[in-house]
């Protein structure tokens, strides 16, 4: 049998992802207005008011006393596994159901109560958010719920809902965020597909019943092909959970290796049409994105939890800890930063209820910043406790002292910076939407490959939008004193807006700079994101302490946006002032081999196996199934 390895141009992987990205901007959007220059805060404020939901309520405080008195998250740690009977007791209170229509038998739960009880649950044990995160965020249920027919609904998410597990296969083993070299295959046969690959990292894997995969379909005459969605029953013949993969924190995830060997899936589970995989998968993660900075803001309320009771009690030199400035800063910072991802959360789950804004990029910027934020209270709470932050919550038990797990969510929270799109990935994405309108008028421009026409074209629609956008960032209203409503907090607004401005003028300035290469400056372009992220969260803790009217929550969007401010200054400057160029030239030393004289003195790392393994089709020849089944109760 030979390698499966799909080889693909750059060129050719850029226009995979292009077309499966959603071009079109039907909806106002906030994030692609802030990227413009534009701060339109009316698209976010008054801070939205849902109704209230009794029965959304009565499930949350239900789901609290249950995980919170029945669940130990200590023992799912210890063991790396939740138990069989808190499947059962999840199952029993419909939290696999809770995204799923109660017309399947679900909860038909908002986004915001569903984010609410992910932060509940994972503030006990980030594994069992994760597993619920998972299974409805990316598994099956949600992409059914957007692309999936009336018979693929009816068959699959009662099953859901009653307690049975999904899981999402997309990544491989030498394949991540580059699908178009996707080497799993759906083979048309008659009545369906024969799929063959092995897919890895798929969260669930072990005990999920109900998969969607991602495979690729040859095209043939009649047939569009490409990257194709399906449901695929866990337990079909051929089907082969290889080894249940370990990491560095969330030690009671179940993911897998899977492998496919001539499965047979009915046409029946073609979700959304043959070529349509990817689009699904990047409509998918525009809402399912939240479930990870939901789990995040539970982290950094845990974290400032911990922070405020341990420096309480904690005396040195004759004070508590706390009121030492060196801790001082540091509480502070963890209880301004909870705010801020809060804010930014709740405000993306109330956009993507009402159904009326755009709110892709707002739900990439709050994952983004929800998971590098929540990764720097953790790492201060380390230090906060100091070598108690760094001692196991078992070895704190054994001598009498709180069992708090500080070095356990300081390594739950580090896959956020990679799950569903990495730091580095992310900052990609949201640049290739911030720049969109640009590319929309003025990219034939810049692109190599464009036919003198079609420059020229794009030269008489570049000099219209140009003519009427640029003068829009030399002032605005918060050149003018604008933005009162916001009291205390209007000369924060008044700072983004302008900032905005700046951002806008920067981004253009570095197209005019770099033109087509803009895309490999991806340094400049991470921190254009960054400073975006760091604005959005300026606007919506502005706008949600303003609603709220209370002295306090005013005291902390303040601290926050001063906080904000300071980062966002930071990032200015080392837009056109930093190293960039320097780090690149010398990297590409390294990996030519320049500079091994560093590495010695040292007893090399291990050289036997892969650095990527590779695999061939077949059938799986490991001797055991590291499949797990719940049994029924």
């Amino acid at each position: 049998m030979t390698t499966v390895q799909r080889e693909v141009s750059a060129e050719q992987a850029r226009q995979v992802a292009e077309a499966a990205r959603e071009s079109e901007w039907r909806k106002p959007s906030f994030g692609k207005q802030l990227f413009l220059g534009r701060l339109r805060m009316d698209l976010i404020h008054p801070w939205p008011q849902p109704a209230p939901d009794p029965d959304a309520e009565q499930f949350l405080a239900t789901l609290g006393e249950y995980v919170g008195t029945e669940v130990d998250g200590a023992a799912i740690e210890r063991d790396a596994r939740i138990p069989d009977e808190v499947f059962h007791g999840l199952a029993d209170l419909g939290a696999f159901g809770m995204k799923i229509d109660p017309a399947y038998g679900g909860l038909g739960l908002s986004h915001l109560d569903y984010c609410r009880a992910l932060t509940l649950a994972g503030s006990v044990s980030p594994a069992i958010g994760a597993l619920l995160s998972a299974h409805q965020s990316i598994g099956v249920p949600q992409p059914l719920k957007l692309f999936g027919t009336t018979e693929q609904k009816q068959t699959f998410l009662p099953r859901l809902a009653a307690g049975e597990v999904s899981a999402f296969l997309l990544t491989e083993p030498d394949v991540g965020s580059d699908p178009a070299r996707m080497g799993a295959t759906a083979t048309p046969v008659d009545g369906g597909y024969r799929l063959n690959g092995v897919k890895l990292w798929a969260t669930n894997g072990t005990v999920a019943t109900l998969l969607v995969v991602m495979a690729m379909v040859p095209k043939g005459e009649g047939r569009r092909g490409g990257i194709t969605a399906f449901v695929v029953d866990g337990d079909a013949e051929g089907v082969a959970v290889e080894n249940r993969n370990a990491f560095l924190g969330l030690r009671g995830l179940e993911n897998s290796v899977t492998r496919f060997h001539d499965v047979f899936v009915p046409a029946d589970n073609v979700i959304g049409g043959e070529g349509q995989g990817l689009k699904i998968a990047l409509s998918t993660l525009n809402t399912g994105r939240l479930s990870l900075p939901a789990m995040c803001v539970g982290a950094a309320k845990w974290c400032l939890a911990v922070a405020r009771g341990w420096s309480q009690e904690r005396v040195q030199w004759g004070r508590p800890v706390g009121q030492h400035e060196a801790v001082a800063t540091k509480i502070a910072f963890i209880a301004a930063t909870a705010y801020g991802m809060e804010s930014m959360l709740d405000l993306c789950c109330m956009l993507a209820d009402d159904d009326r804004n755009d709110f892709r990029i707002e739900a990439a910027l709050v994952k983004l910043y929800g998971s590098e934020l929540a990764w720097q209270v953790a790492d201060e709470l380390v230090q906060i406790r100091g070598g108690r932050g760094y001692e196991s919550a078992d070895s704190l038990a054994a001598r009498g002292e709180k069992a708090i797990g500080v070095e356990q969510i300081l390594r739950d929270l580090r896959i956020n910076r990679i799950f569903e799109g990495s730091t580095e990935i992310m900052h990609l994405f949201i640049a290739r939407e911030a720049v969109d309108q640009h590319l929309s008028v003025a990219g034939a421009l810049i692109d190599p490959k464009s036919s003198v026409g079609a420059k020229g074209k794009a030269l008489l629609r570049a000099t219209g939008f140009y003519a009427r956008w640029l003068p829009t960032l030399a002032a605005g209203r918060g050149t003018f004193g604008g933005y009162r409503r916001f009291g205390p907090l209007a000369k924060h607004v008044r700072w983004a807006e302008r900032a905005a401005r700046r951002l806008a003028r920067n981004t253009f300035q570095g197209m005019a700079r770099w033109q087509g290469r803009l895309e490999h400056r991806q340094a400049f372009l991470g921190r254009i994101v960054d400073i975006g992220a760091e604005l959005f969260a300026i606007a919506a803790v502005c706008s949600r302490a303003t609603a709220s009217g209370r002295p306090e929550e005013r005291e902390l969007a303040d601290l926050f946006c001063h906080q904000a401010r300071g980062r966002i200054v930071i990032l200015e400057h080392a837009l056109w002032n930093n190293t960039d160029a320097a780090d690149v030239a010398l990297a590409r030393a390294v990996l030519a081999g320049h500079h091994t004289t560093l590495e010695q003195g040292i007893i090399p790392p291990p050289d036997q196996g892969e650095w990527v393994s590779t695999w061939t089709p077949g059938p799986s020849t490991t001797p055991t199934d590291a499949r797990r089944r719940i049994p029924p109760h």
